[in-house]
């Protein structure tokens, strides 16, 4: 096969895929509307409520708000769950022979990859990315061109996510346990992503802990892009320039990953 026939064929198969996994989420009524409401409430009720627990420091002087300080790592959460429960698919295809049978056709394995996680990715960014119509209630003014870059910034993140769920299922059998490994990794992550409490505020070792966080820069790379929560120098948070590359670098490399995966592990 000539090299335009092959890149046309890895073309054709990872956008089928692609598409797969985004028309099975828009003809589930039940998924799209959990999509739209589950990061309100997840917002308003731990935003509220901890707002009520937690002070930020300068609050008390008309300073930033737990609540507004918050959005940015509800916008990351939100990415994460959505990532994570699309890739969930991958198990279930393999559980219906579906995925034994796309490896079986006369496809790159970069094409299986690239829609699985492209699509992943797609349904996470769906899911989050209209949450930043929200930012002026957490303070912050509307501004096109930040949303924009916001915008930009989870889709790197989804990207990331998507990947790294992509690599766990590809080698997990059953969803059960496909849950447990997520829980016991990613949430952590985000716990400590600075999306709940700035690096500034925690003890040096939890500080450390947070700036080799992958998260904490998906985190800081959407706060420096809406300027929200007081910004990223008062946090003690990476600038949005560098936030923002970090955050690509890293999602190259978790695609590269599930790619390795991809390649050398068995499909159980």
């Amino acid at each position: 096969m000539s090299a335009a026939g092959l890149t046309s064929t890895t073309a054709l198969a990872a956008g089928t895929l692609w598409r797969r996994e985004v028309v099975r989420f828009l003809r589930e009524p039940s998924r799209v509307v959990s999509a739209a409401v589950t990061p309100l409430l997840f917002w308003g009720l731990l935003g509220a409520g901890f707002s009520g627990a937690f002070r930020m420091p300068g609050e008390a002087a008309g300073g930033t708000r737990f609540f507004d300080y918050f959005y940015p790592g509800i916008l990351v959460l939100v990415l994460l769950f959505a990532a994570i429960f699309s890739t969930i698919s991958l198990i279930e295809d393999r559980r219906e022979g579906f995925l034994q049978g796309v490896l079986a056709a006369p496809v790159p394995r970069f094409a299986v990859v690239a829609g699985k996680v492209g699509g992943g990715a797609t349904l996470a960014w769906m899911q989050a990315a209209p949450l930043l119509l929200l930012a002026p209630l957490a303070g912050v003014p509307w501004n096109g061109l930040a949303t924009l870059r916001a915008a930009g910034v989870l889709a790197l993140a989804a990207v990331e996510l998507a990947a790294v769920g992509f690599a766990f299922a590809w080698r997990t059998s059953s969803v059960q346990g496909f849950h447990a490994v997520m829980n016991l990794l990613l949430m952590p992550l985000w716990l400590l992503s600075g999306a709940f409490f700035p690096p500034s505020a925690a003890p040096g070792w939890l500080a450390a802990v947070m700036r080799v966080n992958p998260l904490t820069y998906a985190v800081a790379a959407v706060r420096g892009a809406l300027d929200a929560g007081g910004g990223n120098a008062a946090a003690g948070m990476p600038a949005f320039g560098l936030s923002a590359t970090i955050t690509a670098a890293i999602a190259g490399a978790a695609f590269l990953a599930a790619l390795a995966v991809s390649r050398t592990g068995r499909v159980r």
